[in-house]
């Protein structure tokens, strides 16, 4: 999902589109035909940029009309992986040898191609610096995009995968042993590991409301406290698999059931 001023949008990979839900009816008024969307989606420069799996492909289209606006040669390579936006860049791994591509929403051209360790899919733009999560290696890389070159690594845990900032920290999902890392965006430390007791394929995790809030498919929501490390609360069963905060709401998917629940922060 990405969330927008006034709507998030949520990939479909099955019916191979895109849908934009409206923040004040909570209804569907638009959508984006893309084959196999895949690897995450991000909103940002009044786009919404898809990587698409089927069309081997970063597809941009209208974030209000989801009419397609561009098509660049810029191919996820993980369909668990991930895309950013941030220093005017849209930043997506494109090749599991280890390239993170910097494009231009100007002129949708690639500006950069970045060395990064092999295996590493998931980026995120936070606290003026790009971060990828290396599921390989265990670590999370930390990339300068002032000179488009890796300034710092960080042990996380084994097999880390999505990551969201907030509270001056990342936080991590190690999908290895079901821990949610949490590390220090000014010094790169990690300050904590936290057992989260949901390991597997899968799974996100998003910041909102003073906790970090993970997903997993069986376990549709875990609450980690930011003041206190520690799981609050838990909830299991079916849905889950993907998580986002806006508009003063939490937005889980139902993958199995092909549902959104928009749900209310704290209640």
């Amino acid at each position: 999902m990405a969330v927008t001023s006034n709507a998030v949008w949520v990939s479909v990979a099955r019916a191979n589109r895109i849908v934009r839900l409206d923040a004040q009816t909570n209804q569907p008024d638009a959508t984006a035909a893309v084959q196999d969307p895949c690897s995450g989606i991000a909103a940002d420069f009044g786009s919404v940029w898809i990587p698409s799996c089927g069309e081997h492909s970063l597809v941009r289209v209208d974030a209000e009309t989801g009419a397609r606006q561009a098509v660049i040669a810029a191919a996820p390579t993980d369909s668990e992986g991930g895309i950013t936006t941030g220093a005017g860049s849209v930043w997506l791994v494109t090749s599991a040898a280890g390239e993170l591509t910097r494009i231009d929403p100007a002129t949708n051209r690639i500006l950069a191609r970045i060395q990064i360790p092999a295996g590493s899919f998931n980026p995120l733009f936070a606290y003026g610096a790009v971060w990828v999560t290396s599921n390989a290696d265990g670590t999370l890389i930390r990339v300068d995009p002032a000179t488009n070159a890796v300034s710092a690594e960080t042990p996380v845990g084994p097999q880390p995968r999505f990551l969201t900032a907030g509270a001056g920290s990342l936080w991590v999902l190690n999908q290895g042993d079901g821990t949610v890392a949490r590390v220090d965006a000014a010094t790169g430390r990690l300050v904590a590991t936290i057992a989260a007791g949901i390991p597997g394929h899968g799974g996100e995790i998003a910041f909102g409301a003073g906790a970090a809030w993970a997903t997993m498919i069986g376990t549709p929501l875990t609450r980690v406290d930011a003041a206190t490390n520690r799981v609050t609360h838990q909830w299991s069963g079916p849905g889950g698999d993907a998580v986002r905060f806006g508009h003063g709401s939490l937005w889980l998917t139902h993958i199995k059931a092909g549902l959104v629940w928009r749900l209310d922060v704290p209640q």
